[in-house]
């Protein structure tokens, strides 16, 4: 005697078991996004509360019915906010323009030019991300006192015109090229850097924009070394000007002004995620070829 099979049964309870998959994966990750913005939904809602407000709730609220946009404007007149934001826009695009030049050239040369001991140069290169930022900060801060360039933009901006990570990325894209592409090049006459300007670098793009965006998300953060090499007011960056608004700003206890100076430095680096996040995941997630 045959068994019936009921296909549709089958169906249904594979479908609903999808369904019920589905929603826990929305139920966990909606959980998850409310953890990771809830610090800046408290950092935006006390930046909008008033100082006596603020002090007066014994109990954290959640809301407030008496919004205030004073703390903003105490922010960029109690201290020098605007000259910190400014300096911080100048290092990062300066460095990250230095950069871009010094990794591109550095890892074409790793990848495509043949020359002797390249391989144990590039291992010894990468053996470099070994050594303790620590060591590296003492290193640069000798040098760069050495060289009277203390308290200067110059002395900021040196130490972090390279990265060997990043490096070692842009490398690994090169050499993901087809070689056919460059003997094709170097038999029509055209120069390793002509190669490297309309090839590699307009394939590889994905990549750079990818490089560029987390170079200027490290400069703006950038907080040991600044620190370290200027002590005067005009050389602060946006990171470090964070602990003058602190001490000789705002006070200690005024922490709403505190919080309205924190989300006008954290806005510029949230809009930069949001306008190119697709070309970050891009530059990450693909090769250097395209499809």
């Amino acid at each position: 005697m045959e068994k019936h099979i009921d296909y549709e049964k089958i169906e249904k309870s594979a479908r609903l078991g999808r369904n019920i998959r589905k929603v826990l994966v929305y139920a966990l990750l909606t959980f998850w996004a409310v953890i990771v913005l809830f610090p800046f939904y408290w950092m935006i809602l006390t930046s909008v509360k008033s100082y006596g407000s603020y002090n007066a709730e014994h109990v954290p609220t959640f809301y407030t019915l008496a919004p205030t946009m004073e703390n903003y404007l105490d922010a960029f007149t109690a201290v020098p906010l605007a000259r910190y934001l400014g300096n911080t826009v100048l290092f990062a695009v300066i460095t990250t323009a230095i950069m871009v030049v010094v990794i591109t050239l550095a890892a074409f040369a790793f990848a495509r030019l043949k020359f002797r001991g390249r391989n144990l140069l590039f291992t010894l290169f990468l053996s470099l991300m070994m050594i303790p930022n620590e060591l590296v900060i003492i290193t640069n801060f000798v040098t760069v006192t050495n060289m009277d360039l203390r308290n200067t933009f110059t002395g900021l901006i040196l130490p972090s015109v390279t990265s060997v990570f990043y490096i070692y990325l842009l490398k690994e894209n090169f050499e993901q090229v087809p070689d056919e592409l460059y003997r094709a090049a170097k038999v029509d006459g055209t120069s390793d850097l002509k190669y490297l300007c309309r090839v590699l670098i307009p394939i590889c793009k994905p990549t750079l924009i990818t490089i560029v965006i987390l170079k200027i998300i490290e400069c703006w953060n950038s907080y040991v070394w600044p620190r370290l090499i200027t002590d005067d007011p005009n050389y602060y960056l946006v990171s470090n000007g964070i602990q003058e608004i602190r001490e000789n700003g705002f006070g200690r206890e005024n922490i709403p002004a505190m919080m309205a100076a924190v989300v006008v430095i954290s806005l510029p680096l949230i809009i930069l995620f949001l306008l190119f996040r697709k070309k970050i995941m891009e530059g990450v997630s693909r090769g250097g070829t395209k499809g």
